[in-house]
């Protein structure tokens, strides 16, 4: 039903202006533009965003001229600042993937089950009540938070919030070991209130999860890269994502397993999140530089700086760059406004 929905509305979608402008169409970029904005194609603001993409593919195509997919390849793996944005790529998929929400989500029945809830409809109940949580929390960050807060914000807070209920889950397994191991076990009126508690954790997890990895695996992973070589990185970095999220929902259940059964027990598992999670913290905030505000054009600025100081600096590195970019986007803007003029004395006459 979805993917019928999405096939019928793609008739009713404007198409991109930069593809637009990649193809040579330059009034209908700036028309679908201007239909994008609610403003008149004169309006300044307009004309500076079209003159902004023309100036970043003009410099494009003189970069790349002649170049074929193996030049593309080239570009990917020669150029560093190329390079490092697809090692961030790719390791924001690898630390999604094995930070153990999607693991949560897939075997929550289970889990849930782990933590102390009994009987099928309570479980089922419990786990759609988690799907529901997970689904409001998506919707309002990718509405509301995402672009108010910043991605880097938002995605250190979402972790942390993660990693907060991945320690207390695993702790609580550590307190209560024969969970999970010792079959029948049952717990003791002492035990509930912080299994309970070890539930809430899980929903705090799911919260977290929207706000942090899920919403910025996809949406760092899109913004990064020049338009030359996005879909083939795209691509690329989207291809493990589903071979990581296949490796982690095959490794779980064999690492949810007592030791003696050659596991890892399920507190070994929450452990185990619980320091990946930390360790995606240290490094989104050592190595993820913000891309909230910046347009696809200017993100090649983000990445001026060496690898080691683009996410601690390279904002302001960036900020700095922006000002002289400007009066090269300015001269591209009055010579838009001559063209646009030219055409409408041309239509006049």
């Amino acid at each position: 039903m979805f993917a019928s929905i999405i096939f019928i509305l793609t008739f009713f979608q404007y198409e991109s202006p930069r593809y637009l402008i990649k193809q040579g169409r330059q009034e209908e970029a700036l028309n679908t533009m201007a239909r994008l904005r609610h403003l008149d194609p004169t309006h300044p603001y307009v004309t500076h965003e079209i003159s902004a993409i023309n100036l970043a593919h003009h410099e494009e195509m003189e970069a790349t001229k002649g170049v074929g997919f193996i030049g593309k390849l080239k570009e990917i793996v020669l150029i560093p600042s190329n390079l490092y944005r697809l090692y961030l790529a790719i390791g924001a998929q690898i630390m999604s993937q094995w930070s153990g929400a999607g693991s949560i989500t897939l075997y929550a029945p289970d889990l849930f089950s782990l933590l102390g809830i009994t009987g099928t409809e309570t479980s089922l109940l419990v786990t759609a009540v988690f799907g529901i949580v997970k689904l409001v929390a998506a919707v309002l960050c990718a509405l509301f938070l995402v672009d108010v807060i910043g991605r880097k914000r938002s995605l250190l807070i979402g972790i942390t919030l993660q990693a907060i209920a991945m320690i207390y889950v695993a702790s609580f397994l550590t307190a209560v070991p024969q969970l999970g191991v010792q079959e029948g076990y049952k717990l003791s009126p002492e035990e509930v209130g912080p299994s309970r508690g070890a539930i809430a954790m899980i929903y705090i997890s799911g919260f977290g999860w929207a706000l942090g990895w899920n919403s910025m695996q996809y949406l760092l992973t899109a913004e990064y890269f020049p338009l030359r070589i996005r879909a083939l990185c795209t691509s690329l970095a989207m291809c493990l994502h589903f071979a990581n999220q296949y490796g982690n929902s095959r490794a779980v259940p064999v690492m949810l397993l007592p030791t003696r059964a050659g596991g890892i027990s399920p507190a070994g598992t929450f452990w185990s999140f619980a320091v990946i999670t930390v360790l995606g913290a240290l490094w989104v905030w050592f190595f993820i530089p913000e891309t909230a505000g910046r347009t696809l054009e200017s993100m090649d600025r983000l990445f001026a700086l060496p690898w080691y100081k683009i996410g601690r600096f390279g904002n302001k590195d960036a900020e700095l760059q922006d000002a002289s970019y400007e009066e090269k986007v300015r001269e591209a803007e009055k010579a838009e406004v001559a063209h646009v003029e030219k055409r409408k004395e041309e239509a006049a006459a």
